[in-house]
């Protein structure tokens, strides 16, 4: 962590798409972040190193290329426990994506192989989500309600953009195995309070997961405060590569969980007839992983750290004060969500009257350069709620200003007079 002052033009300066320009002349005014993020410098040449000096596969080769590769995938594992505070390195698992992370949970409920009581789940148990999800954390509880022939509930969500909680103990009861749902929303931008939930869930035995994906990358996370037991979130986001993603998980849970994928490297022995497996996390990383990627992921942890976390929470607050009361002022337009930067990230999604999103984003980019994300962020339950079919979404990050704000409101009135 560091005390610097925010300088956000310096940090822009670290990210070299920031500065392209695109077909027309058209400067880039990127406000796309909860979507994917743009990756600086340090993390592209960190991978590059890597691949130029150091590839080769892990965990399998005495070679010194082999040492190399394993040492930098093992301390790309370092610097997330670290990042997030994990109590120890063992608890990260590397995945393919967060949507995997929370896969690799939901198939440890109902699982015949799994004996342990908490995962047991049949018939007359249930699982709580909200409907406020991405569709990452409600399809594949779908299908472990599915198969399991377990009850699917989920906590509602209010007009002004927050999660229902009035119906809390009614609705995480004693049939209740598994609470799921966002840390922060990616619509929404609403962060939930885990405290009142993971309450209740210690209550009646329930465990309890949080899809941190649209959280980590913007505020101080620190896994064992939030009380959850398992919490899942994607590189991309966070100034990573694509293709990695972590799911943390306590660590007498990952050691009761079953694998999920079978292959390579997550054995201890083989036989014709059976097999045993490595502790975690290796036992949930079959096959070669995404090597480089957790290179990448590492120097991204390493990036985010320098300008410290707590800072980067501070300017998104002020952009997203900023963004509000610019966007009030905008006729017609409709924000969907908390309208106060309490308790809410730098993520906005609004409706205009009488426009679709889609031409919305299509002259936004076309005219302005300003790429935002236009349909139902795969949160289309969420969309239903308010009864819109898609939503125009600004997703801020760090490297993000007041004058792309201001370019954003001054592109949405031209819509406006593109339509009227």
């Amino acid at each position: 962590m560091t005390d610097q002052p925010f300088d956000v033009e310096r940090i822009r300066k670290d990210f070299p798409i920031l500065s392209r320009e695109l077909p027309g002349g058209r400067s880039l005014t990127y406000l796309d972040s909860g979507n994917s993020s743009q990756k600086p410098r340090q993390v592209v040449e960190a991978m590059r190193e890597h691949l130029e000096a150091h590839y080769a596969n892990v965990g399998r080769a005495l070679h010194t290329l082999g040492s190399e590769a394993t040492e930098a995938y093992e301390d790309a594992r370092d610097k997330v426990a670290a990042f997030v505070s994990a109590p120890s390195r063992d608890e990260i698992v590397f995945t393919k994506n967060a949507s995997e992370a929370l896969n690799l949970v939901a198939y440890s409920f109902g699982n015949p192989v799994n004996t342990d009581e908490r995962f047991r789940l049949g018939p007359g148990d249930r699982i709580v989500i909200s409907e406020m999800e991405h569709h990452s954390n409600i399809v594949p509880w779908q299908l472990l309600a599915q198969r399991t022939g377990a009850e699917l509930r989920w906590f509602g969500v209010t007009d002004e953009g927050r999660l229902d909680i009035s119906g809390l103990e009614e609705l995480i009861d004693e049939r209740t195995k598994i609470v799921s749902i966002a840390l922060q929303s990616n619509v929404l931008g609403t962060i939930n309070s885990t405290s009142p939930i993971v309450g209740r869930a210690r209550e009646v035995g329930a465990l309890v997961a949080l899809d941190a994906s649209q959280a980590v990358p913007h505020m101080p996370v620190d896994v064992t405060e939030t009380g959850a037991d398992f919490i899942a979130f994607t590189g991309h986001k966070m100034c990573g590569p694509t293709g990695i993603g972590v799911l943390w998980a306590r660590a007498e849970l990952l050691e009761a969980m079953p694998p999920f994928l079978g292959g390579g490297e997550m054995i201890e022995l083989v036989t014709m007839e059976s097999s045993t497996y490595a502790p975690a996390p290796a036992k949930f990383e079959a096959g070669t992983p995404p090597i480089v990627e957790a290179v990448g992921l590492g120097a991204a942890c390493d990036y985010l750290s320098s300008i410290g976390m707590a800072a980067i929470k501070r300017h998104e607050r002020e952009l997203t004060a900023y963004a509000l009361d610019a966007l009030a002022e905008v006729p017609g337009l409709r924000l969907i969500g908390p309208r106060i930067p309490i308790a809410r990230g730098a993520t906005l999604s609004f409706t205009l009257k009488g426009i679709h999103p889609h031409d919305v984003g299509q002259i936004l980019d076309d005219e302005f350069g300003i790429a935002v994300r236009v349909g139902h962020h795969c949160a289309r339950p969420l969309h239903l709620r308010f009864g819109i079919p898609a939503t125009t979404r600004a997703s801020l990050y760090l490297y993000n200003t007041t004058d792309e704000i201001d370019a954003l409101v001054r592109g949405l009135h031209h819509v406006q007079k593109v339509f009227g």
